[in-house]
C-alpha cells in the first residue's frame, strides 16, 4: 500500500483552512455550602433568577435567592451527590420542561422524565416552567361551559372554560373523586387534561392513573406527579411544570383543563424552601410572597381571544382545610384568586350525601354563563330551594306539626338531595342532568319513596334512552329547553311516572 504525500497534504491543508475555533464560554462558580436540596454558590454573578444550572454529577438546579456575594441554588436531584468545593455552571436558558403531543398518556415528573416505565418521552419541543400570564386584552370573558358531569356541580355551581374553580375541604371529603370525575366526563370533547399530583402518596397516584387507564382517559390525560416522597424543590414546580405541558396545547387553539391535587402541600413544600433559604417568614410562618406564588400559577388559567386562537385552559386548584378551617391562611389566600369554590363538607359526606358539596358556602363567580341555557333555565331556582329547604329541615327538627304546604316541600326536598346524590366514576350527560333536574323540581318524584329514588332515576334514564331517544337528541342539539322539546320532556315523564305506578 502506497502513500500519496501530495494528496493527504492537500486534505490536511483544506482541512485547516475550513477550521473554525469554536469558543464556548460558561460562567463557572463554586458550592460553598450544600444540604436540604439547596446549595449556596459563589463565583455566579451575572446568573439571572430561576436561570438552569448544572452540577458535575448531571443534576441540575435553579438560581432561588440572588444575594450580594453568593446564590442560593434549589437542587432538582438527588442534593446527595454534590458535595462542597463541587464546580457549577451557569447555562444561560431559563428552567424548562418538555411538552408536546408525546407526553399525552404519560405519567411524568416534574421534569418530564418518565415514571411509567414506557421508555423516554421523545419530543423537539420544550418550554419554560414560568411563564407570564396572557393579559386583559389577550383575554375574552369566559362563555363556553366545561361540563364536569356531575348534577350538583354544574346545576350549581358550574364551570366555564377558561375559569379557576376551587375545590376545597378537610382530608376524605371526595375533592379529587370530583376532579377525576370532571377529567372523565372530557372524553370526546377534544379537551385535553393535566392532572398534577404535589405531594400525594404514590399508592394513591397509582389508583387515579388505574381509574383513568380504566375509563379510557389516560389517552387523552397527562399525569405529572411529584410524590410526598420527593424533595420539596419538586413538590414546588410541579404545579408550574403541569401549567407549561398545558399552555403548550392552549395555544395551539386547544382547550385544556389543569388539576392541582394538592395546593396546600406545595405552599408547603415552597415554605420549607424559603425558610432554608433564610427568606424572613410571615403569618404561619409562610414566605411573604406566597400569595404571588399560586397568582402568578392561577391566573395561567385563561379563555384566549380569537387572534389567539381561542383556547383556554379550566384550572381547578384543590385545597385541603383543617377541621373546615376555611378562614385559615393558604384557603383564603386561594379563595381569593379563583373564580368560585366548590366546598366539601365531612358532615354531609358522613351521612352519605355525595358529592358532599355545601350549597350555603359553594359559589361560582361565572354562574349561568357557564351553563348551557336548558340547564340555566331549569337550575336557576335549584340553590334556592335547598336553602330553604335546609333551614325547613333544622326547623322541623324541633318536633313541630307542619301545614301541608310545608310537608309538601320538605318532602321534595329530601327527594332532590337524593337526586343530586352521584355514585363515583359515573359522569353524566348535561341532556340526562338536565331531564333530572326537571323531574325533580316539577314534583314526577313525589310519589317515589326517598330510599328509591337514585333506582328509579336510573330506570328514567333508561326509558327515555330507549323509548324518547328522538327527545334526547333534540335537547343536546338544541342546548335550550325549547317550549317544545319542554312538551316533548314532559309526556315522556307522564309516561314514565304511568309505568311506574302499573308497575308498583
Amino acid at each position: 500500500m502506497k502513500f500519496k504525500a501530495d494528496e493527504i497534504a492537500s486534505v490536511i491543508q483544506k482541512e485547516i483552512e475550513d477550521f473554525r475555533g469554536q469558543m464556548q464560554t460558561a460562567e463557572v462558580g463554586r458550592v460553598i455550602e450544600v444540604g436540604d436540596g439547596i446549595a449556596r454558590c459563589t463565583g455566579l454573578s451575572s446568573v439571572m433568577s430561576g436561570e438552569m444550572l448544572e452540577f458535575p454529577s448531571g443534576v441540575r438546579g435553579f438560581a432561588f435567592n440572588l444575594e450580594e456575594n453568593s446564590v442560593g441554588v434549589v437542587i432538582l436531584g438527588d442534593y446527595l451527590a454534590i458535595a462542597e468545593g463541587d464546580e457549577v455552571r451557569s447555562t444561560g436558558k431559563l428552567l424548562s420542561v418538555p411538552v408536546g403531543e408525546a407526553l399525552l398518556g404519560r405519567m411524568v415528573d416534574p421534569l418530564g422524565n418518565p415514571l411509567d416505565g414506557k421508555g423516554p418521552v421523545i419530543t423537539s419541543e420544550s418550554r419554560p416552567v414560568e411563564w407570564l400570564a396572557a393579559g386583559v386584552a389577550e383575554r375574552q370573558p369566559v362563555k363556553e361551559p366545561l361540563q364536569t358531569g356531575i348534577k350538583a356541580v354544574d346545576a350549581m355551581t358550574p364551570i366555564g372554560r377558561g375559569q379557576r374553580e376551587l375545590i376545597i375541604g378537610d382530608r376524605k371529603t371526595g375533592k379529587t373523586a370530583i376532579a377525576i370525575d370532571t377529567i372523565l366526563n372530557q372524553k370526546g370533547t377534544g379537551v385535553i387534561c393535566v392532572y398534577v399530583a404535589c405531594g400525594q402518596r404514590a399508592s394513591s397516584i397509582a389508583g387515579v392513573v388505574e381509574v383513568l387507564r380504566q375509563n379510557g382517559a389516560l389517552d387523552y390525560t397527562i399525569v405529572v406527579a411529584a410524590t410526598s416522597s420527593d424533595p420539596a424543590p419538586l413538590q414546588y414546580i410541579a404545579p408550574y411544570a403541569g401549567a407549561a405541558m398545558a399552555e403548550y396545547f392552549m395555544y395551539q387553539g386547544k382547550h385544556t383543563l389543569i388539576v392541582y391535587d394538592d395546593l396546600s402541600k406545595q405552599a408547603v413544600a415552597y415554605r420549607q424552601l424559603s425558610l432554608l433559604m433564610r427568606r424572613p417568614p410571615g403569618r404561619e410562618a409562610f414566605p411573604g410572597d406566597v400569595f404571588y406564588c399560586h397568582s402568578r400559577l392561577l391566573e395561567r388559567a385563561v379563555k384566549l381571544n380569537s387572534e389567539l386562537g381561542g383556547g383556554s385552559m379550566t384550572a381547578l386548584p384543590i385545597i385541603e382545610t383543617l377541621e373546615g378551617e376555611v378562614s385559615a391562611y393558604i384557603p383564603t389566600n386561594v379563595i381569593s384568586i379563583t373564580d368560585g369554590q366548590i366546598y366539601l363538607e365531612p358532615d354531609l359526606f358522613w351521612k352519605g350525601i355525595r358529592p358532599a358539596i355545601n350549597v350555603g358556602v359553594s359559589v361560582s363567580r361565572v354562574g349561568g354563563n357557564a351553563q348551557t341555557k336548558a340547564m340555566k333555565k331549569i337550575a336557576g331556582s335549584l340553590r334556592l330551594d335547598l336553602a330553604a329547604f335546609r333551614e325547613l329541615e333544622a326547623f322541623a327538627q324541633l318536633g313541630t306539626e307542619l301545614d301541608k304546604a310545608t310537608q309538601a316541600q320538605l318532602d321534595r326536598g329530601y327527594r332532590m338531595v337524593e337526586l343530586l346524590k352521584q355514585p363515583q366514576f359515573q359522569p353524566l350527560h348535561v341532556a340526562d342532568q338536565v331531564v333530572a333536574i326537571y323531574a325533580g323540581t316539577k314534583g314526577y318524584f313525589d310519589k317515589v319513596p326517598v330510599a328509591k329514588v337514585q333506582e328509579t332515576e336510573k330506570q328514567m334514564h333508561e326509558f327515555i334512552r330507549t323509548e324518547h331517544a328522538d327527545m334526547r337528541d333534540k335537547l343536546i342539539a338544541e342546548a335550550a329547553l325549547t317550549d317544545e322539546t319542554e312538551g316533548m320532556l314532559k309526556k315522556a315523564l307522564e309516561a314514565f311516572v304511568t309505568r311506574l305506578a302499573s308497575n308498583a
